[in-house]
């Protein structure tokens, strides 16, 4: 496929409901929107998911904007791609920074996929039509209030049920959801906030029947996670200490955790995530598909990602209403009952909502 031109929006989406975690709270999301035209007409999207400061890994939006612009880019528009798997190479000068060339190969494979007649999730090699759905919830004021938004998410549909904790909103607050939920399927997602010497009150959580605990510790540790793991009942799932294939086979060598949650953007991509997953299976972990509080740009390329076989527990892929009352794309995504379906048009199976697109848009510029 020859990529004729490359153009960026950043956009800046407003939350239905602030988003509290252990290092803030978002209010928008203020994401990157790329899309790539080949020289059949074709357009190819997907989203830079870097937040606009660099809390959750050393990327920021206006950085990953000028590396697109500046360095990836070039090496893509006016040039022949045979396969999106060539990024991994055509990127190997630049050093992490996932999130921007995941932005690349993802519209590189939503092109892909359309030039094959294929779905988006039959073209990365997915074989299930509907993907299981779980949700992710913020902090939250008070155990009580905690309790009465998972009610809501679990009279919704919602089958499996996140929650962010931090130091001072943990043990209390998902022992009320377990006590009123007992047979619910829960986990919790520490967005790393707590070390070793917390050791006594993680293990109180294996008490509560969790499928897991997310990210505990410091991102990129995997030494002082199989310690943890080592102590722990309950699964570590490990997020952002698994950032590539080399990271998982570390992971599986010391004993780090028992789940990963492979989020495209975080490894680099599809390329990235199908090979982690495949790993994954072959290792006897279990895999599931985060999100970055995504527009519907990326929630369709993760929808993608969770048909592969290697996942096997329910993803964070939520109805766009969960986040936003105006997605950028149509059909917005919706549940069928615990289930999202994989789009069967070509591609990643949802047009562009141009009005909401402009509405939101912020700066934008072209590559030709």
């Amino acid at each position: 496929m020859k990529v004729t031109q490359a153009r960026m929006f950043k956009v800046d989406l407003p939350l239905r409901n602030p988003f509290e975690v252990s290092f803030g709270v978002i209010k928008f999301k203020r994401t990157i929107i790329l899309e790539l035209t080949d020289s059949e007409g074709n357009h190819g999207y997907a989203e830079c998911s870097a937040f606009d400061v660099p809390f959750y890994n050393e990327e920021f939006r206006d950085g990953a904007w000028e590396l697109l612009d500046k360095q990836l880019l070039p090496k893509v528009v006016g040039h022949e791609i045979d396969h999106p798997d060539d990024t991994e190479e055509l990127f190997s000068y630049v050093r992490r920074n996932k999130m921007s060339k995941s932005c690349v190969n993802c519209a590189l494979w939503d092109l892909y996929a359309q030039e094959q007649g294929l779905p988006l999730y039959k073209a990365v090699g997915g074989n299930k039509e509907k993907v299981e759905v779980g949700v992710s919830i913020g902090v939250q004021a008070s155990p009580a209030k905690l309790v009465e938004v998972v009610r809501g998410y679990l009279d919704t549909g919602y089958h499996r049920i996140k929650m962010k904790i931090k130091p001072g909103a943990d043990y209390e607050y998902i022992k009320a959801v377990r006590d009123e939920f007992p047979d619910a399927m829960l986990m919790a997602d520490a967005n790393s906030a707590y070390r070793l010497k917390d050791l006594p009150m993680l293990k109180k959580l294996d008490d509560l029947n969790l499928i897991m605990i997310e990210q505990p510790l410091e991102p990129g540790d995997l030494v002082d996670h199989a310690r943890l793991q080592s102590e722990l009942k309950t699964a570590v799932c490990l997020d952002e200490s698994v950032t590539s294939l080399d990271d998982a086979h570390k992971m599986v060598e010391l004993g780090s955790g028992r789940i990963i949650n492979i989020k495209v953007a975080r490894v680099g991509g599809l390329t990235a995530a199908k090979q982690i997953q495949a790993y994954a299976r072959d290792h006897g972990l279990d895999c599931w598909c985060g999100g970055m509080l995504d527009s519907g740009v990326a929630r369709a390329e993760n929808i993608a990602a969770a048909t592969l076989p290697g996942y096997t527990l329910p993803n964070d892929i939520a109805a766009s209403t969960r986040y936003y009352d105006r997605d950028i794309i149509k059909p917005t995504v919706e549940l069928d009952g615990t289930y999202v379906d994989a789009p069967q048009t070509p591609g990643m199976g949802f047009e562009i909502d141009w009005d909401n697109m402009k509405r939101f848009t912020v700066a934008s510029t072209t590559l030709k």
